[in-house]
């Protein structure tokens, strides 16, 4: 009897000792555990359809066995509602995809990583530029995960009816090109235009385009210093005036112009260069696949975004995300684990090819896909550049008042600037 007993303790002895290797291990995941490495589950919001991230994440979580990351997919148009719903709630996600212009929006909510966690250097070393969108004086405010660059795509068929053997590179081309590509009646008016430049409300992306044209002007839109932020619109550089550059931008709508070739009566952008009556569309990588449904007949291709000659650098504007860490997390540590491996495995480039953009991990942009199209977007997304947009809307109305102020007369180029400015500041101090 006495022995059966001893027997008995000793197996309970090694049960109770695999289960504590086991729950030491991560197998079994005990409690709210916020040790590093990772316990437990962590649940990632985001607006990318559940069909691309379902296997990308059953992959992920196959390799990282350690803790179990759940997503749960938002529509794009309530995204930013329900999240501030749920953390109103205390039930909100641990993490989520952040576009870079919401990064600012949610800057408050969003644990900001040290840099003596993940120090500066680093982050520039492995990410690509357009990241940078996510930095400020007091940390990261997301890991970089994807860039989505501003393209020039064009309709072969009508450079080649005309004699154009390459798409342009730098805006004086563009410029030499309108005469030639442009087709007007003797009343001046455009049944094919060449570029869809000047207005705003016709031209898709017209503050993104915008905004790359100032970038390009070496001024970066918001500028940051110890912690505060402010609008550079009203910043003049040695080389370059803004104040010309938006002029530059309203002359294509303007009837009394050389370069005159859009205006209010063409539908949007995208569509007049489905329907082939545009000959460079601006958009973005991951409208590819929309262009092509749209109109698959249509022979288009694609080229970075042209340039300014002699500038000295290149840049193209581009749509940013990050994986960001909201500080309500109830585990936290997992969270980060989970965020950086995000950012930093296998499941970047997989994310970057299933979503249509470009990863922002430097090594990543070197391995290029062997299609018609990825070398060019892989290629733009490294000199590709972001700012941090306090309000979407917002700053769609701002850029909006101040292209038609100055297409209709009511402010000169130098006031309409000095008012966006004044009223970007505003955006960035309430």
């Amino acid at each position: 009897m006495k022995g059966s007993f001893q027997i008995i303790i000793i197996i309970i002895f090694i049960v109770g000792a695999v289960f504590g290797v086991l729950v030491f291990s991560g197998a079994i995941p005990i409690g709210k555990n916020n040790t590093p490495g990772g316990l437990g589950t962590v649940t990632l919001w985001g607006t990318v359809p559940q069909r691309i991230m379902a296997p990308l994440l059953e992959e992920f979580n196959v390799v990282n066995t350690s803790f179990i990351l759940q997503y749960v997919p938002k529509p794009i148009n309530t995204f930013d509602q329900d999240l501030l719903e749920a953390l109103a709630a205390g039930v909100g996600p641990d993490m989520f995809l952040l576009p870079a212009n919401l990064a600012f929006h949610y800057a408050n909510k969003i644990s900001t990583i040290p840099y003596s966690s993940y120090p500066l250097s680093s982050f520039k070393n492995n990410f690509a530029g357009a990241g940078e969108v996510f930095l400020t004086s007091g940390g990261i405010l997301a890991f970089p995960l994807s860039i989505d660059p501003l393209m020039m795509y064009y309709n072969r068929s009508m450079l080649d009816a005309n004699g154009v053997g390459s798409p342009p590179v730098f805006w004086d081309d563009v410029v030499s090109l309108i005469p030639k590509l442009t087709v007007k009646d003797d009343s001046n008016k455009i049944s094919k235009s060449t570029i869809a430049l000047g207005h705003f409300s016709n031209v898709a992306h017209a503050k993104d385009i915008l905004t790359t044209l100032f970038m390009q002007a070496g001024n970066p839109i918001i500028s940051q210093k110890e912690g505060s932020f402010s609008s550079s619109l009203s910043t003049t550089s040695k080389k370059y005036d803004l104040s010309l550059i938006l002029k530059f931008f309203t002359n294509f709508a303007d009837p009394n112009q050389s370069v005159y070739s859009w205006n209010k009566s063409f539908p949007n952008s995208s569509e007049a260069f489905s329907a082939e009556n545009l000959a460079f569309y601006f958009g973005f990588a991951s409208e590819l696949t929309s262009l092509i449904n749209r109109n698959p007949n249509q022979n288009f291709g694609v080229a970075p975004f042209p340039q300014i000659k002699n500038a000295g650098f290149k840049s193209t504007g581009a749509n940013v995300t990050g994986v960001a860490l909201l500080s309500s997390s109830k585990n936290f540590n997992t969270a980060f684990t989970a965020a950086s491996l995000l950012s930093t495995g296998n499941f970047a480039s997989q994310f970057a090819l299933a979503t249509g953009v470009s990863p922002v991990r430097r090594d990543l942009l070197k391995v290029k896909p062997t299609d018609s199209y990825s070398p060019v977007f892989y290629d733009s997304a490294l000199y590709a550049r972001s700012w941090l947009d306090p309000s979407s809307p917002d700053t769609d109305n701002i850029f909006r008042n101040m292209v038609e102020g100055v297409l209709s007369n009511k402010m000169t180029v130098e006031a309409a600037l000095s008012d966006a400015s004044s009223r970007l500041n505003l955006l960035l101090f309430r």
